[in-house]
């Protein structure tokens, strides 16, 4: 056991731990220790602030050579909250109670939050001009060809005439910018703030709440505004394929869905400075999920999906969810559920949303404290007016994500078009919150959001498909069997040694590059039960990544590559000998043996199960 001493504005703590305990027990002593309400901080070794602790299950204290007495310096975080394990759900057409429910939000991993790094695409639209090129007006202009005027000069890429003649409903964030900084200053003193509504620490004129508070601590009161911008204009999926497959266990099992959407932000080129989001991969986390609920549990791999997205020069740009109900099977229509009528989120979806952007801020450059909104996209697969399946895309607005960081906003009972504020109370000081509305008169009237409407709190995001497909990954073929997607709890879609089998004996030698190009594939190599591969992949993710046929040949020949295939022989011979007759084990092969692990029952000449391929175990 080692003391370790913490340091903060609030004074100094002293936590003591074991040397082989994680970095995320770590910060949960912490959170103890100074009687935090939410885990938005940091932990560094220095103080410089340039050898941070990650909270993570994966890396021990002693990785950091933390020694007994050693401080660690701590830094608070505005706007981040994190994503590790995590326990969320979505419910939908269900009431809430007001102040009883709580959505989970652990908060873990400050690695990649704090906004430290600019995407490419912001480094390439900070450089653009932006403005828009008109032609020469032959009605207006009296000019000649090389000249310019007031009615062919270029426009500047937040012109509100150009916006709405192009149907754009949101300029693009960098077009907000570019009109903050078109003054005469030039944007000199521009600094882009989240607002807050918690309490001020480290007042001294007063006890803490809730026995004193003054106007220095006190957060404003919040009226929300419409977000008349938004950090991106489009989510494209690069082909229908990514689309359908992710459908296909709502098709088989009636019940909803969620994944989250790994791709690139680019160029938008229909958009004035604009970003689009390009999907390339849907990665399905551990779920429990009926016709009318969907629960993310604990992920242990998540770490890794991260890891192997990162190599492959990808991110997670948003999340997409299923609310989907089928009205007539033969026909295949489904039932048109959300609409201007009734809701475009629920509350309960706008708070997961609003936790999600949470987690992945947007790093800007103009924002004192290095990020500023969130590029994360959320994507609703629901039935239009026309009752056929389609997607909504969407982000909340920033507002949003400061009411759901600071753990103000929940759903309501019985309207899940309806949000609710907390009111404060001896444990949360909640600054007043309102929004505007017009009367019978039409003047406006501001009305504490109590209940809120939510649709102010949301930004439409449109979603596509380009009309010629893409494809990062290798799309389905006719005739061939996809490898199953993970976490999915079905017999037929279960990620196997077996499984892996059988998709790869469908490619020949030469289309290796192309049959380990599938994010599915990637995944269950590195996180194999019998022998994880993620420390050996490097060299196949890079051949992936520059679609170099002759790297991945070469990764191919490896040892380690080599003892899966070994792994693989060994399935497919115990498969073919105990199941050569194509019939399923019966009890007129001798007595059966029931596996531990998956409780499949195997006939008795087998070793090994035939399901999960673990060993009988006596």
């Amino acid at each position: 056991m080692i003391v370790l001493r913490i340091q903060s504005p609030e004074g100094t703590k002293r936590v003591d731990v074991e040397p082989t305990a994680s970095t995320f027990n770590l910060f949960e002593k912490v959170f103890e220790a100074f009687n935090l309400n939410s885990f938005g901080f940091a932990l560094y070794k220095n103080r410089n602030q340039n050898e941070e602790i990650v909270s993570t299950k994966s890396k021990r204290i002693s990785d950091y050579r933390l020694k007994h007495g050693d401080i660690l310096y701590f830094k608070p975080i505005n706007g981040t909250v994190l994503f590790d394990q995590p326990s969320t759900s979505v419910q939908k057409n269900k009431g809430f109670p007001d102040e009883d429910i709580h959505v989970d939000t652990v908060v873990v991993n400050t690695n990649n939050v704090t906004g430290s790094h600019e995407d490419d695409v912001d480094s390439i639209l900070y450089k653009t001009d932006g403005k828009i090129p008109r032609k020469r007006d032959d009605k207006f202009c009296r000019h000649n060809s090389n000249g310019c005027c007031v009615h062919c000069s270029p426009l500047e890429p937040f012109d509100e005439s150009y916006l709405k003649e192009q149907n754009i409903k949101h300029m693009s964030f960098h077009s907000y910018i570019r009109k903050l900084t078109s003054g005469v200053d030039r944007g000199k003193f521009l600094s882009l703030e989240d607002i807050s509504c918690r309490i001020k620490i480290g007042c001294k004129d007063h006890p803490p709440w809730p026995r004193g508070i003054c106007s220095k601590c006190q957060p404003n009161a919040v009226t929300l505004n419409r977000q008349t911008y938004r950090h991106i204009d489009n989510a494209m999926f690069e082909n229908s394929d990514l689309v359908e497959r992710f459908l296909d266990y709502w098709r088989s099992t009636g019940h909803q869905r969620i994944g989250f959407l790994y791709g690139t932000y680019e160029l938008h080129p229909d958009v004035p400075l604009g970003i689009r989001a390009r999907v390339t991969a849907i990665y399905e986390p551990p779920q429990e999920s009926s016709r009318d609920m969907v629960r993310i549990i604990t992920d242990d791999r998540k770490g890794v999906v991260d890891e192997i997205a990162k190599k492959l020069g990808l991110t997670c740009v948003g999340w997409i969810f299923t609310d989907l109900l089928s009205e007539d099977v033969a026909k295949g229509t489904v039932q048109h559920i959300r609409g201007i009528e009734s809701h475009f989120l629920t509350a309960q979806e706008c708070i997961m949303a609003g936790n999600f952007q949470n987690m992945h801020p947007n790093s800007c450059k103009y924002a004192s404290s290095g990020s500023f909104g969130s590029k994360f996209a959320t994507v609703c697969v629901t039935g239009d007016s026309s009752k056929q399946v389609h997607m909504e895309g969407y982000q909340v607005t920033g507002q949003c994500m400061a009411l759901v960081r600071d753990d103000c906003l929940l759903p309501t009972k019985d309207a899940p078009e309806l949000g609710y504020v907390r009111e404060s109370s001896d444990k949360q000081y909640v600054p007043d919150v309102f929004y505007k509305e017009k009367d019978l008169y039409g003047n406006e009237v501001a009305r504490a959001a109590r209940p809120l409407p939510v649709e102010y709190l949301l930004v439409d995001v449109p979603c596509s498909t380009p009309r010629v497909p893409l494809a990062t990954f290798t799309r389905p073929r006719d005739n061939y069997q996809s490898f199953p997607v993970e976490a999915r709890p079905l017999s037929s879609q279960t990620q196997d040694l077996r499984a892996l089998a059988i998709y790869l004996a469908q490619w020949t030698d030469n289309d290796f590059l192309e049959a380990m190009s599938d994010f599915h594939v990637l995944i269950y190599i590195a996180t194999m039960d019998a022998l994880p591969m993620l420390p050996h992949m490097d060299e196949l993710l890079e051949a992936i990544r520059t679609r170099d046929s002759a790297l991945a040949a070469r990764w191919r020949q490896s040892g380690h590559w080599a003892t899966v295939e070994q792994l693989i022989a060994a399935s497919e011979h115990d498969t073919n000998m105990s199941s050569s007759s194509g019939q399923l084990p019966s009890a007129d092969d001798g007595p059966m043996w029931t596996c531990t692990h998956c409780t499949y029952h195997n006939a008795a000449n087998r070793d090994i199960c035939e399901i999960c391929v673990l060993p009988r175990t006596m």
